[in-house]
């Protein structure tokens, strides 16, 4: 890619004169912060955006993809971070969706089935054919992305994100399938935040800042630190972070056996924990064993089948949001897009959406408009959070400065119980660490915080106490942190290991 240059109608210039060189059978990482241009370089690439300026080459021959169908055409693939897979279907089902190979009028099921083992064998991503898609584990569901890419001819591909929901032994599956596609000729660009898996994976890297390049190279040739240099324009201590010890105090959230029944199958099974003001208590998890579900009847967007919620000794089992949040909880949801900002309102209005009508920013008339104006203003700058104005719309920020605005909406309410539901998925190296460290000085002040996350690097770092859930119940509790490895975890993640009654209650108690 030469000279690739994109502008939003907004004004917004998202790639500057890009140059991007792969070569034929490497792993090429790009890294860079979010809003550095590394999305719209892909989107250019696999034809869901349009360049203003620059060419594309494909070996050797300038080709021109104005969209997905072309970008297929010239056998590139891409695997989004959001699965784009029909959960009702079987795998061999998504495989062939839009390709399906014919018999007469009807599609040949049984060649489908063939085509489906056959790549799966050949490329080391194996998966029954006859699953449905829904009951799969996350690990095993990108299997059949990567596989309905490699179906349709693909010998560049574009993979955004991969491990981000992914156990350690699932990424060790992953990375194995990826060395094996390069030994059979393919090229891989791989988009990721994590440079531990650049080091242990990559061939070679570019680094995007501010919608330009600014460095390239063997990955072998650069430290870490190096890269991390390359993509802030500062050094960064990314695993450093200020937490001190503290003594928990008064249960502030006490969960009691839980169920949550949905369609005639017990998606949360008998869930019981307590979350204590001063600790951080993450529950580690595949994603879809019943962390989301579990956070909404939390907040009050689903309702308990079974059980019973208290805070602070007052039950609010099955309460109204507005209800659980008016007692000091706050969440920062996963779904930063969907449930944490309205995209097409500006920052100072999702600053105050859960506030407004507030005597500081309300009056009789109407809006405080300067009130909310300073208010957006102070919490810009605590939050780092980059915009021209307060006015901003929230749609036109990155990823990472979406977050920033939830955080601060979040935080700034000075919640008693805070529930962080992966609260830096898809962040970069500065985000991730300023996010993480907000955390742990919210339970510094003495907030009780229940972290969800799949990043079991992130639960090491923060958690004080650590809940593992799998098809629904706790199959595990930890408080002693310092004997758990992520690769522990990762057994019980995946239902290898499960914990005695005795073990998870002598956490429980402690």
């Amino acid at each position: 890619m030469c000279g690739i240059t994109k502008v939003y109608p907004n004004g917004v210039v998202a790639n500057r004169n890009i140059n991007l060189n792969v070569e034929k059978g490497e792993i090429h990482a790009l890294l860079g912060e979010n809003g550095a241009g590394k999305s719209t370089l892909m989107k250019i690439l696999y034809g869901i955006e349009r360049a203003d300026a620059g060419k594309i080459f494909l070996e050797g021959k300038e080709v021109h993809i104005a969209s997905p169908l072309d970008a297929i055409r010239l056998k590139i693939g891409m695997v989004h971070q959001e699965f784009m897979l029909i959960p009702s279907l079987s795998v061999a089902e998504n495989c062939v969706l839009g390709i399906e190979p014919r018999r007469g009028l009807s599609i040949d099921r049984s060649k489908a089935i063939e085509l489906t083992e056959r790549f799966g064998a050949e490329f080391g991503l194996p998966v029954s054919h006859n699953e449905i898609v829904a009951e799969l584990p996350v690990g095993m569901r990108q299997r059949v992305e990567i596989l309905k890419v490699l179906l349709r001819g693909a010998e560049l591909l574009i993979l955004d994100e991969p491990t981000a929901v992914l156990t350690p032994l699932e990424t060790e599956e992953l990375f194995a399938a990826l060395k094996t596609l390069v030994t059979r000729g393919k090229t891989i660009i791989f988009v990721t935040h994590k440079l531990k898996e650049v080091k242990q994976l990559a061939d070679r890297f570019t680094v995007l800042r501010d919608g330009s390049n600014v460095g390239n190279g063997l990955v072998s040739e650069v430290s870490e630190a190096e890269l991390v240099r390359m993509m802030v324009g500062r050094a960064i201590e990314v695993d450093v972070y200020k937490k001190r010890t503290t003594k928990p105090g008064a249960e502030v959230l006490t969960v009691k056996g839980v169920f949550y029944i949905r369609d005639g199958r017990n998606v949360l099974q008998n869930v019981s924990f307590k979350v204590r003001s001063g600790e951080i208590v993450a529950i580690a998890g595949v994603e879809g064993n019943g962390q989301a579900e579990l956070v909404d009847i939390l907040v009050g967007l689903r309702k308990a089948t079974r059980g019973k919620i208290f805070l602070n000794d007052k039950e609010y089992t099955n309460a109204p949001p507005k209800e659980i949040r008016s007692q000091g909880v706050a969440c920062i949801p996963a779904d930063r897009i969907g449930r944490g900002v309205a995209m097409r309102a500006s920052i100072e209005e999702n600053l105050i959406a859960d506030r407004y009508f507030k005597r500081e920013f309300s009056r009789w008339w109407g809006l405080n408009k300067k009130a909310i104006r300073e208010h957006a203003k102070n919490l810009m700058h605590v939050f780092a959070i980059r915009a021209i104005a307060p006015s901003t719309l929230v749609g036109s920020l990155s990823g990472g400065n979406i977050q920033r605005v939830v955080v601060a909406r979040e935080l700034s309410a000075g919640p008693q119980l805070l529930i962080a539901d992966q609260p830096t998925r898809g962040l970069d190296v500065a985000a991730t660490k300023f996010v993480r460290q907000r955390l742990i000085d919210e339970r510094d002040r003495g907030a009780a915080i229940l972290l969800v996350s799949t990043d079991l690097e992130e639960i090491m770092q923060l958690a004080d106490r650590i809940i593992v859930m799998y098809k629904g119940s706790i199959v595990a509790h930890f408080a002693d942190i310092e004997s758990v490895t992520p690769e522990l975890l990762g057994q019980y993640m995946l239902g290898v290991e499960r914990q005695s009654e005795k073990e998870a209650e002598g956490a429980w108690n402690c």
